[in-house]
């Protein structure tokens, strides 16, 4: 056969081929150019909070500072996320969007490897959350980091423990996360009788009136439940970060932005040194606080915990849920809320703990040397007269 007749023959073929193959190539080049765009809208959508990864694993002011969202909003989409749609495994993901903050040049001392600045604590847990002791941070690293980060500080107020208010309001302007914004969330029965002290730049008081109760335990029980009710309602849109206090107690000493964490905790001054098996927790298993003797890691005041809204959201909800269900069983944990907190961090390992440094009592302990500052500290108190009528 002759090559032209060939290619007479087969003209139609090879015209039927070379139109395939150039639709072919249209069809994957646009596929091609398609994932890009779903991939950084899939990006784009986890960046202003659509993720519904938690937020955990960066600090709410970081996932702000990339996404241009306000940090309480970042908060806030994520627990909306976390209600609407069903909890998903970490494969599920959206790729993480939140990124360290960026701060400015600074001059400062040299951290040495081998020259580790406390031997005489443990400065990490098992898990890997650091323990806070003075000498073991930089004040001014930490404060370029959080620069641009709100405090909600909550505390309870009701029946005669508002007589505390001013001494705890003067003291922590002195000393609580100065040079940043802070809002003073008082919880009260007796509104009228808060009284007026003066705050410096960047922070107000907010008055929530509450209800009492006849048993100084029963409001002692009712604290996880406003703290997540108002969690929900107001603190999630204000404030990035949250710390619970008791009001009977005074800031003696520096009490920074070295405290927060998605989620941290404060040894107890009385047991930070014992066995586990000498830890009060509740030990009836009837109770929601339960923990067996064979289990705990430390022993957690009950008078400074925070972190994240969201996490404490979370902790303070589960909290409340678990003594619902005592109370329905007729069962009361030994320490009241304390006992749901420590169960709680037991079960939900803080990212960060807090040394004894930061919730102490001058008249029931000595001052170990190893204990360099006492930061917060009980008030002398009747415990008697102040909680009755």
């Amino acid at each position: 056969m002759e090559l032209r007749d060939f290619w007479g023959k087969s003209s139609k073929s090879w015209l039927f081929l070379i139109l395939l193959f150039i639709a072919s190539f249209g069809f994957y080049s646009n596929v091609f150019n398609w994932i890009p765009r779903w991939r950084q809208r899939e990006v784009s959508q986890s960046a202003q909070g659509g993720s519904k990864c938690l937020l955990d694993r960066r600090t709410v002011g970081e996932c702000a500072e990339l996404t241009r969202l306000s940090p309480s909003s970042c908060e806030a989409h994520h627990l909306q996320g976390q209600r609407e749609s069903p909890p998903l495994s970490e494969g599920d993901c959206y790729p993480d969007t939140c990124r360290v903050p960026r701060v400015p040049r600074m001059l400062y001392p040299k951290a040495h490897v081998l020259q580790p600045t406390r031997v005489d604590v443990l400065l990490m847990t098992p898990w890997f959350a650091p323990i806070i002791w003075d000498g073991t941070y930089d004040s001014a690293i930490l404060d370029a980091q959080f620069r641009n980060t709100t405090i909600g500080l909550t505390v309870f107020a009701i029946k005669k423990y508002v007589v505390f208010l001013k001494l705890f309001l003067e003291t922590a302007e002195k000393y609580f996360m100065v040079g940043h914004r802070v809002i003073y969330y008082i919880l009260t029965d007796r509104p009228a009788d808060v009284p007026q002290i003066p705050l410096q730049e960047g922070r107000r008081v907010v008055i929530l009136k509450v209800r009492n109760y006849t048993r100084w335990q029963d409001v002692s029980l009712h604290r996880m439940e406003m703290i997540s009710n108002f969690s929900q309602q107001r603190f999630l849109h204000e404030v990035d970060y949250l710390v619970s206090a008791d009001v009977d107690m005074k800031f003696s000493d520096h009490v920074g932005v070295e405290i927060l964490s998605s989620l941290f905790g404060t040894l107890h001054p009385g047991f930070y040194a014992s066995d586990r098996q000498r830890f009060t927790y509740e030990r009836r298993p009837l109770s929601q606080a339960y923990i067996p003797e064979d289990e705990g890691d430390f022993y957690y005041a009950g008078g400074f915990f925070g972190g994240s809204v969201a996490e404490v959201y979370r902790l303070t909800t589960a909290c409340h849920q678990a003594m619902v269900v005592d109370k329905a069983n007729g069962i009361e944990a030994v320490w009241h809320e304390e006992s749901h907190l420590n169960k709680y961090l037991l079960y939900h390992k803080p990212t960060k703990v807090l040394s004894p440094e930061y919730v102490w009592d001058e008249r029931m302990l000595r001052k170990p040397p190893y204990l360099r500052r006492l930061r917060y500290v009980a008030v002398p108190k009747n415990h008697a007269q102040i909680r009755s009528r």
